[in-house]
């Protein structure tokens, strides 16, 4: 009875191994990331029952300044 058992338990435990994907979905972000030059300036307020409520205002950034000199 204990060999029936163990194999029984074997037989479940490779089930469940197998019962995950073989080749396991990998979340890729399709669009390309924002530029330098964008950012967004975020406010959460929280509510009761860990909810919580989000706003986002565009924030632009000035174009970096480059310095150059001759030498």
């Amino acid at each position: 009875m204990r060999r029936l058992m163990q194999t029984v338990a074997l037989a479940l435990a490779g089930a469940t191994v197998s019962a995950c994907a073989p080749h396991p979905i990998v979340a890729r972000d399709p669009q390309p990331p924002p530029s330098p030059a964008e950012a967004y300036d975020c406010g959460t307020t929280r509510l009761p029952l860990n909810a919580a409520i989000s706003n986002c205002a565009p924030r632009y950034r000035e174009a970096p300044t480059v310095l150059q000199s001759r030498g």
